[in-house]
């Protein structure tokens, strides 16, 4: 009996001691990706410094940053906190104590961030944003630059994000989104259709504005991005409810946050950045999803 014990003491402690070596490995590994340094081809994409263009920066940055950087692009602390996962803190965009704009050296540090994923070290940033502002013309992207550039400093010391050894093994294991500059497409110049009432000026908002990324690549609706979540986006195309609104309604929802049926809408819908879109935005978004294919809802 003593040796049965024995030998099952120690084939526990040959497992256990197998597990630890397979975490270790597999962390490792996850902090390859974290730290591995990315070099994309300099845009020269050129930084407006008119009002107008100023104004129109503003007007994107409402909708695209406001929501994970503050009112003021500041930063927010544990802007992400999924527990045993870890933590992020957005960044401080301005040029306060803390701040990206107070590091940055040139015009391409704002996009290597912004269009590619990477931060002043040429390492991966925490962004899933980028997933949505790679695609921003050079146009856009320039204007957004123009006028973070110009917001008040803000003196705010972030701490970026602070992985455990769990998301680590989670990350190796493809139990975690892929980092954008993993995904996305790098391009270094990117057009956009003429802006206006348009179908194409439509599908131009929605991939700017990170709609896929709650509502699924097919915009039927999807799980939530954040894996420590349980709910399901709604479905976008004339398969769901929208098939039953009107254009006025659709636009007096983003306005409002009320559909047409009188549901709040979540506040895990960003639509109090998205209502400052203009007219014209809201139509050609409206007129783009009217146009997908009819696709049932999105299920687990």
């Amino acid at each position: 009996m003593k040796k049965v014990l024995k030998w099952i003491g120690i084939t526990l402690g040959s497992l256990t001691g197998l597990i630890l070596i397979v975490g270790i490995v597999m962390v490792t590994i996850g902090n390859s990706h974290l730290n591995k340094t990315y070099d994309f081809p300099p845009s020269n994409i050129t930084i407006p410094t008119d009002a107008a263009s100023i104004e129109y920066g503003k007007h994107r940055a409402e909708a695209l940053c406001q929501g994970c950087h503050g009112v003021a692009l500041g930063g927010i602390d544990q802007w992400f906190n999924a527990g045993p996962i870890g933590t992020v803190d957005s960044a401080n965009l301005t040029s306060g104590e803390g701040g990206f704009g107070r590091e940055a050296t040139s015009d391409e540090d704002y996009v290597r961030a912004i269009r590619h994923g990477i931060g002043l070290d040429g390492k991966p940033i925490f962004m899933p944003a980028v997933e949505s502002t790679s695609y921003l013309s050079d146009e856009d992207l320039g204007a957004i630059i123009a006028y973070v550039k110009s917001v008040p400093p803000v003196n705010h010391v972030t701490k970026g994000h602070n992985f455990t050894p769990l998301a680590k093994i989670l990350f190796v294991l493809g139990q975690l989104p892929k980092l954008p500059v993993e995904t996305v497409s790098h391009e270094v110049h990117v057009t956009a259709p003429e802006a206006g009432a348009t179908m194409e000026y439509g599908e131009y908002m929605v991939n700017t504005n990170d709609c896929r990324a709650c509502h699924g690549p097919n915009l039927n609706g999807s799980k939530s991005p954040d894996p420590t979540a349980t709910w399901i986006s709604p479905n976008l195309t004339p398969g769901g409810e929208l098939a039953f609104w009107t254009e006025e309604e659709f636009i007096n929802t983003f306005r409002t946050g009320i559909t047409p049926s009188g549901h709040q809408l979540s506040d895990n819908m960003p639509w109090k950045d998205y209502r400052n879109f203009y007219d014209d935005e809201l139509k050609a978004i409206w007129l783009y999803l009217q146009s997908l294919p009819k696709l049932e809802q999105y299920t687990e």
